[in-house]
């Protein structure tokens, strides 16, 4: 089992990156798929989820109307298109799978790093 982030990077206040996790080796289509993200000193928290069959999505309040998640079936991928982005978006980003059967299942992407900076 494998969820691989890629897409992370520095950008400048105010820019966009978009976020990508490919999984493999399970039934991708049977799971929600999550963003969390942690800063230095805080707790992980979630951002941005979508159902298994991507027809419903929700955001923290700190990220709606400038995050969006989205997801492939057909290619195991779900990204997070993150737009307008400020200093407090900086962070490691993870990627989750979680079973839509049992919630309490489920993988985790090693993170990876989001920088906003001028």
């Amino acid at each position: 089992v494998q969820l691989v982030e890629s897409g992370g990077g520095l950008v400048q206040p105010g820019g966009s990156l978009r976020l990508s996790c490919a999984a493999s080796g399970f039934t991708f289509s049977n799971y929600y798929m999550s963003w969390h993200r942690q800063a230095p000193g805080k707790e992980r928290e979630s951002v941005a989820a979508i159902t298994s069959d991507g027809s419903r999505t929700n955001y923290a309040d700190s990220v709606e109307g400038r995050f969006t998640i989205f997801r492939d079936n057909a290619k195991n991928t779900v990204h997070l298109q993150m737009d307008s982005l400020n200093p407090e978006d900086t962070a490691v980003y993870y990627c989750n799978a979680a079973w839509v059967h049992n919630r309490a299942v489920g993988y985790w992407g090693q993170g990876i790093q989001v920088t906003v900076a001028s």
